[in-house]
């Protein structure tokens, strides 16, 4: 029996709303708020009559604190569900500092202004968070999220130690269009367009990007070209899995993606570099 606050309105949002909604014994309300109230009523008008979770909606904006605040103070929520922007972490976990709210979030904290992200500013809370009491649990995603569990479960269970792990990240899926990501676009090509990285013998190795590449026959889905890039969960695998050596992160990318961003590239739109225009 709890009182979810689920904050964002996109693609990940929705997959999180539903799986709630499926579980409605333990999300037996849930209050889903985003800058676009819009949407948020979207999602309630089709699921209203699916399930038993009790769904209301809220305006908020996530880079404002003492809005959060507001709305936590008046929903009261037990715990706050973050799929808005990585560069909104922070905002809303000084929301449920201040109203005590336990909080999860998919993905970690990354600048706005710049094309970086890890953990440093996020477990940078932790002291605080243990003093207030609650909980706060990071890239509790796919990957980051699923990955971490299933190299938890294969340390206790199978190993005594685990000295290489290599995440492979496979997209089986066609929608048939020529260039699409598979979550937040721009959050997207920032990741892919950045260097990749790798942790190797206690230290960061660091490549160009897309510079290492492997195929691999994914069951089910066949050959896949896979690219080396930095992930998140590498840093904190690399802290809790007893006797690693090495750790790596590959993702799949068909060549027309790659063709469709290296033309964004060649005339500047991955850049996030600010542009005026009109006078903005």
């Amino acid at each position: 029996m709890s009182r979810a606050l689920i904050i964002g309105a996109g693609g990940v949002a929705g997959v999180v709303i539903h799986k709630c909604c499926q579980n409605s014994e333990v999300f037996t309300d849930i209050c889903i708020a985003s800058r676009t109230k819009s949407k948020c009523d979207k999602f309630r008008d089709e699921l209203k009559d699916k399930t038993k979770t009790n769904i209301t909606t809220a305006q908020v904006d996530a880079d404002n604190v003492p809005g959060l605040v507001a709305l936590m103070k008046e929903y009261k929520p037990d715990i706050c569900i973050n799929v808005a922007l990585p560069y909104q972490d922070l905002h809303i976990m000084d929301a449920c500092l201040e109203c005590k709210v336990d909080y999860l979030d998919t993905a970690n904290y990354e600048p706005e202004d710049t094309a970086k992200f890890e953990y440093s500013w996020q477990w940078a809370y932790r002291e605080r968070f243990e003093k207030a009491g609650i909980t706060a649990i990071l890239g509790s995603g796919f990957d980051p999220g699923v990955t971490g569990v299933f190299c938890a479960y294969a340390q206790k269970h199978y190993f005594d130690e685990i000295n290489y792990i290599d995440i492979l990240d496979c997209n089986g899926g066609d929608h048939g269009y020529p260039f699409a990501t598979n979550f937040n676009p721009e959050i997207n090509i920032r990741e892919v367009s950045a260097k990749g990285s790798y942790i190797e013998d206690g230290k960061w190795v660091e490549t160009e990007p897309m510079e290492i590449k492997r195929v691999y026959n994914f069951d089910g889905v066949g050959e896949k070209d896979m690219y080396l890039l930095h992930h998140e969960e590498l840093e904190s695998l690399a802290l809790n899995i007893k006797g690693i050596k090495r750790i790596r992160f590959f993702m799949t990318f068909g060549q027309s993606y790659l063709t469709h961003l290296k033309c964004l590239e060649n005339v500047g739109m991955t850049s996030i570099e600010p542009i005026m225009y009109e006078g903005r």
